[in-house]
């Protein structure tokens, strides 16, 4: 039986998909079974997995039901004492698994670990580090304020961990990732691994794209995380509102920033700095309102010049994680 589950959703990823199987199969902890759930795919992706003569790799199709049912089926197939996940267009480093089974079982105690994460753009090109956090045990509060693991390419789990908190929550479209860590940090303690060990693809025009979702699911997911927090923590609902609007806001400003995004944009950081005044302080606050600025008042060339000499600003520097 193998110690380690990893399983990989996948829909319509017949671009990238090899290139996540690849940095799966070069881990130096090999005790793994890959669980590939083909979540209803139209594309070349099942032929290209089934071509691939690997005995840890097991592939089930199923009708298209959307990434948190696909993780859902994935662990309902597991047999590993551990569970770790990963999208079929993200990568590891090869040392991921160890290290990451390593920290679970030297504390018995914690049933999650994570590591930090790299992005880069969808091409596969690393273009910018996310601010290290150095949150273990109870993260609780600081989980309540923003999501720090960044994507579901990340945790490891211990089984007992997954088993004692359920199911990913299928009817959400968006932000279930974390609305998952919320249950599983009311319950259990967290471990880090300080290294750079997920390297999580982003397209700028399809985050863009989503804010409206992604708005309508964080507040969804705020509301509920809140009405299930102890009284002592509730002083953190505004934080943690103020950190989603800036990072939606930072999503607007810095990718695809047309006349609309851009307006979109300054209604969530005034939104932000509403239930928050004190973002204002802080410095990547400073550097987004001073980016709206230029793009709204100066004429397009004259902003893209600027824009080149201050430095572009990357949405993968989520403000959540500097609450």
């Amino acid at each position: 039986m193998p110690v380690v589950s990893v399983v990989v959703p996948a829909y319509n990823v017949e671009k990238t998909i090899l290139e996540t199987i690849r940095s799966i199969q070069q881990q130096t902890f090999s005790e793994f079974e890959l669980i590939i759930i083909n979540d209803g795919s139209k594309d070349g992706t099942l032929k290209l997995v089934n071509c691939i003569n690997d005995p840890r790799i097991k592939v089930f199709s199923y009708e298209n039901a959307g990434l948190p049912e696909a993780r859902n089926r994935g662990i309902a197939r597991s047999t590993g004492e551990f569970i770790t996940f990963i999208d079929a267009d993200d990568v590891w480093t090869a040392d991921k698994i160890e290290l990451q089974l390593a920290a679970l079982q030297k504390n018995p105690e914690a049933g999650v670990a994570y590591s930090w994460t790299s992005f880069m753009d969808s091409e596969g090109k690393t273009f910018s580090k996310d601010q290290p956090v150095y949150f273990e045990g109870n993260v609780y509060p600081q989980l309540l304020m923003g999501n720090f693991i960044n994507s579901g390419s990340n945790v490891m789990l211990r089984r007992q961990a997954i088993e004692s908190v359920g199911k990913f929550d299928a009817s959400l479209r968006s932000i279930e990732d974390w609305e998952y860590w919320l249950r599983l940090a009311a319950k259990w303690s967290f471990v880090l691994v300080p290294h750079y060990q997920i390297l999580y693809r982003q397209s700028a025009t399809s985050m863009a794209s989503k804010v409206d979702v992604m708005e309508h699911y964080s507040l969804l997911v705020i509301n509920r995380a809140f009405e299930a927090a102890p009284p002592e923590l509730q002083h953190l609902k505004k934080r943690s509102l103020a950190n989603t609007y800036q990072y939606l806001a930072r999503l607007c400003i810095t990718h695809a920033p047309d006349a609309e995004k851009i307006n979109q944009g300054w209604k969530f950081l005034k939104k932000a700095v509403s239930l928050s005044p004190s973002v204002l302080t802080k410095r990547n606050t400073q550097r987004l309102l001073i980016k709206w600025l230029i793009l709204r008042f100066l004429p397009q060339k004259t902003a893209q010049g600027f824009m080149q000499r201050f430095g572009k600003m990357k949405a993968s520097n989520d403000p959540r994680l500097k609450a």
